[in-house]
């Protein structure tokens, strides 16, 4: 009687096991609710500051008016927020020094200029814009361009500065000469955030912007750091035909300067697939003995988990809100994926945005 029922019971085991667990369903959640979905639009992009010599920032401007013709309330760029640099700065042990001064502004200027550190910088900004005004003077938005530069945000700073008529970009009311000459820096500077971002969000009359990068998910911790390198390295190089034909013409449409085109081609669906699976599909397939290219996807899906999150924060508070989302293009499906599970959110295709 005992082999029986021990037989009985290892049997249930095994069965139950095999079956798969039970599942809550969200997609249906938001399923009558109050109000529209929020429309949320991702950008892929290239990186503007890998552009190669002679690119010239007009040629933006056909991908501007698409962007501007949806209206969007809120823009989310490919950057760190200022508070979380301070707290890699705090970190060195977990964060190395050069990895800081890659991602990350650096605030001395503006802390000499205003006194304040990052944080009271950050806060300084929070209740600035709680009582910002309809129609502010020029003094005040020289004064919160400062306080952005001071919070470690330099295309929320841009956007105030290029809200200023022209005889109105000079130092004062918390700008002192070195950081309107690096305002006018930025003017000039390649980036997503500074030549898209910030110049779309001063067009449609938006104070800011929101920086919602997050490299504390990729920091990955490995012990043989050249044996990762080069097991990243050859899942690449094994999959590298795959994507040559879409390189090339990625390449063509940049020297030709049709920026539009460029951008119509990074977005479409097809050439994200082919993206994504020569390089994270590679590294999965990767086939090293410790499996170190998996754990350079691990930590991409981190990073993208993070910086979605901080995108959903960034319009947590405004239900119905038209967002922006401007990033690296291969960051692209896991936004609209990520994104597309929220509550209340309806992705927009990107495709048609920029017919």
């Amino acid at each position: 009687m005992t082999n029986r029922w021990t037989s009985c019971g290892l049997l249930a085991v095994l069965l139950w096991s095999g079956t798969a667990p039970a599942q809550v369903d969200l997609s249906g959640l938001d399923r009558g609710m109050a109000g529209p979905p929020s429309q949320v639009l991702v950008l892929g992009s290239v990186h503007l500051s890998q552009m190669p010599e002679g690119f010239e920032a007009v040629t933006l401007q056909p991908v501007l008016a698409k962007l501007t013709a949806f209206k969007p309330d809120i823009i989310t760029v490919e950057a760190i927020p200022g508070e979380s640099c301070a707290m890699m700065r705090r970190n060195p042990a977990i964060y190395a020094a050069q990895d800081v001064a890659t991602y990350c502004s650096d605030t001395t200027a503006a802390r000499k200029a205003t006194g304040l550190d990052v944080p009271a910088a950050v806060a300084a900004v929070k209740e600035s814009l709680a009582h910002w005004p309809a129609q502010p003077h020029a003094a005040q938005r020289r004064h919160l361009a400062a306080l952005f530069l001071a919070a470690g945000d330099d295309a929320s700073a841009l956007t105030q500065w290029l809200q200023l008529p022209q005889a109105e970009r000079h130092a004062g009311d918390g700008l002192d000469d070195a950081l309107a000459t690096r305002l006018r820096e930025l003017q000039t500077r390649n980036g997503e955030d500074l030549q898209i971002a910030a110049r779309l969000a001063a067009r449609l009359g938006l104070q800011r912007v929101y920086p919602v990068d997050d490299h504390s998910g990729d920091n990955v911790d490995v012990p043989d750091v050249p044996a990762y390198a080069n097991a990243i390295r050859s899942a690449w190089a094994a999959s590298a035909s795959e994507v040559a034909a879409d390189r090339k013409r990625q390449e063509t449409l940049t020297l030709h300067g049709d920026i539009l085109a460029l951008y119509r081609f990074i977005n479409r669906p097809d050439v994200l697939r082919r993206q994504i699976d020569a390089d994270m599909g590679a590294a999965m397939r990767e086939k090293s003995p410790a499996r170190l290219a998996r754990i350079y996807v691990a930590g991409w899906e981190t990073r993208n988990l993070r910086m979605v999150a901080n995108v959903r924060a960034a319009f947590r508070e405004r239900p119905g809100a038209r967002v922006l989302c401007i990033v690296g293009a291969t960051h692209k499906p896991w936004f609209d994926s990520l994104l597309g599970q929220m509550q209340g959110v309806a992705i927009v295709d990107a495709e048609k945005v920029l017919q």
